[in-house]
């Protein structure tokens, strides 16, 4: 039965004890997903015997397909039923899998559903969950508070990192938040993809500087130039191999960037690795340089440190999370934004291709052979901030 806010019952404490079956309501985007992992971690070593499941949307379905701590993933393929029922045939056929899965959200009486997502599409499938319980905060928007079985939990979003939001929202169950490592779990067919890649495009040995140059946003990206003029300083003055990782949809600008660029030797991988292979992937590079994206928090998670470029966002709350890790930002009155488009986007027109490399040399000067680190900060001292 679907629940209001005008029938919330009064809060009552939640006790360990009577968990026997929890719904994890977070749907995506790929950086949330892998945000809530640690949640989930604590859970299970919280509640060992308990039922675990997901509803998460297809896209970032992946990423927690075949975890240890889950009983099952539920997923719901909402942006391809909204196509199929636009200008379609096949709308009997997208109604019928519709009807199968709300079966299959409903199969199961959970006695707590955590919403852990707080929009209007989660809090519908909130609702229609069956659930003794069903929990959610008051950062939540769109009204998904609506269909919560009780009043929200206060939760301030705006001074914390989203993992420690989400942490919090256990540690109100009762549980030890002290234990988690939130990493993506990868198998052996993951592992040996990248070896073959590897062999491939003989990587094996070298030192790699990963670079995921696309966002979602238009107002989190940096120009491909200064990517290309990067990728080249990279090759020149460290010595590394670089790649590139991105989505099918990213291919066009990545090839872009790489023909823009001086040297040859660069591997373009967008498209041609799935999630698991990309956190795989990410635990052989030295370095990660990226934009305000998913694969960011994929690699932190994989604990490959990350030089993140961020623009309208605020890293304190979505930024790479854990030690190892640099931020470059402009201070700028009008950043964090949170705007998907602006007419000037000073924010990242401000970071230079020089101090993204002075931080990488950084970054890497614990790693790096002794001839390459005296011979780097001698050639970018020069340049650092050009």
């Amino acid at each position: 039965m679907m629940q209001f806010s005008g029938f919330w019952k009064k809060r009552s404490p939640v006790s360990l004890s009577e968990i026997r079956s929890i719904l994890i309501v977070k749907l995506s985007a790929i950086g949330d997903v892998v945000h809530t992992l640690p949640l989930l971690e604590v859970l299970r070593k919280n509640l060992p015997d308990a039922r675990i499941d997901w509803l998460i949307e297809e896209e970032a379905s992946e990423i927690i397909k075949g975890h240890a701590a889950l009983n099952r993933v539920i997923v719901s393929r909402r942006k391809l039923w909204q196509k199929n029922f636009v200008g379609s045939g096949r709308r009997a056929a997208t109604l019928k899998e519709i009807m199968s899965f709300l079966k299959e959200l409903r199969s199961e009486q959970y006695d707590l559903v955590i919403d852990i997502h707080g929009l209007f599409k989660s809090g519908l499938l909130t609702g229609l969950a069956r659930g003794r319980r069903k929990i959610g905060f008051t950062w939540a928007r769109e009204g998904s508070t609506l269909f919560l079985s009780e009043p929200p939990f206060f939760e301030d979003q705006y001074r914390q990192h989203a993992i420690e939001r989400y942490l919090k929202t256990v540690n109100i169950l009762g549980c030890d938040v002290a234990s988690w490592n939130g990493r993506i779990p990868v198998d052996d067919s993951h592992r040996k993809t990248m070896d073959r890649l590897f062999r491939k495009n003989d990587l094996n040995g070298k030192r790699i500087a990963a670079i995921n140059p696309m966002a979602k946003w238009d107002t989190k990206l940096w120009e491909p130039d200064r990517f290309s003029r990067l990728a080249d300083r990279i090759l020149e003055e460290l010595g590394m191999r670089v790649l590139f990782t991105g989505s099918k949809h990213d291919e066009p600008i990545i090839q872009e960037i790489c023909s823009g660029m001086r040297n040859e030797g660069a591997v373009n991988l967008a498209g041609q690795i799935g999630l698991k292979e990309l956190a795989a992937l990410y635990t052989r590079c030295d370095v990660l340089i990226t934009t305000d994206t998913g694969p960011m928090h994929i690699a932190a998670a994989m604990n490959c440190p990350v030089i993140a470029l961020f623009g309208p966002t605020a890293p304190w709350r979505t930024g790479p999370y854990g030690n190892g890790h640099k931020v470059i930002r402009e201070d700028l009155g009008c950043s964090p934004c949170f705007k998907k488009t602006c007419s000037h986007k000073t924010c990242m027109k401000g970071i230079t291709v020089g101090r993204v490399f002075y931080a990488l040399m950084k970054q890497l000067d614990h790693k790096a052979p002794e001839k390459i680190r005296i011979a780097g900060h001698r050639r970018g001292s020069l340049r650092a901030l050009r």
